[in-house]
């Protein structure tokens, strides 16, 4: 067992060789984008398949913490390559924008013996491309006792606004939160607009909300839009009013 940093001593902090270790898998854009936040406070080693020159999955599984940045579709193959290397009290983190699936698939393949944290940071490399201070992340614990202590880390480090939910009820907020406005700016995107002199307030807005997923993954906008469990109502109740708006526009 260790602990977290204690978030009242965070600019105390000494060096890397003294901090707690953490294993971050998978280094695509997300990860690459949150590991020079995490290595403020820890001493990151990552693996990623992709990169011949990165660590060995088992020596980061081996890890205080080990924070899973892998698709949806990647977790139950690197749940069970990394089981065998865990340690005893290990944290696992996932940062999935998806919790019931995931969760239930580290439940079943990991062993009893280390601790499950889901989380999904509400940003990502084009929103948090200022900083995130002030941004959102959800919390969602399945196994273990230091989710208190990583939301205190998360606040006071990190300035995130920490939100803790079931994952449950996590999905079914993210089918309109992010499937919605994921598929909107895909009709948008698929439109191809020309660049426009003339611009309101609110096409701001809608340029705004499109570019921030311009440059997102086919894969992670499935994921969203489509493997959430309560994206089907939402998509469905999507098509039926925009059906009804269309045929508003074509009344006399």
């Amino acid at each position: 067992m260790f602990d977290l940093p204690d978030a009242a001593a965070l600019p105390r902090l000494r060096p890397a060789s003294s901090r707690p270790s953490l294993g971050l898998i998978g280094h695509g854009a997300f990860g690459a984008f949150i590991h020079p936040h995490l290595a403020r406070f820890f001493d990151v080693v990552v693996h990623d398949p992709a990169d011949s020159a990165s660590a060995s999955l088992a020596s980061v599984a081996a890890r205080q913490i080990v924070v899973l940045a892998v698709p949806l579709a990647q977790m139950r193959g690197v749940a069970v390559a990394i089981a065998p290397h865990l340690r005893p009290g290990a944290l696992v983190v996932d940062v999935c924008s998806l919790k019931v699936a995931p969760l239930a698939i580290l439940a079943e393949a990991l062993p009893e013996h280390v601790e499950i944290l889901g989380t999904h940071p509400l940003f990502g490399p084009q929103s948090g491309k200022a900083g995130i201070a002030g941004l959102r992340i959800a919390l969602c614990p399945l196994r273990g006792r230091r989710a208190r202590l990583a939301a205190q880390l998360l606040r006071r480090g990190f300035g995130l606004e920490v939100v803790q939910s079931t994952a449950e009820e996590h999905d079914r907020q993210m089918a309109y939160v992010q499937g919605l406005t994921h598929i909107v700016s895909r009709i948008v995107l698929a439109m191809d607009v020309p660049p426009l002199e003339l611009r309101t307030t609110t096409f701001e807005h809608l340029t705004r909300m499109v570019d921030t997923v311009r440059h997102d993954s086919e894969a992670l906008f499935r994921t969203i839009a489509r493997d959430n469990p309560y994206a089907a109502e939402v998509r469905e109740r999507f098509a039926a009013a925009t059906a009804e708006v269309m045929e508003r526009l074509g009344a006399p």
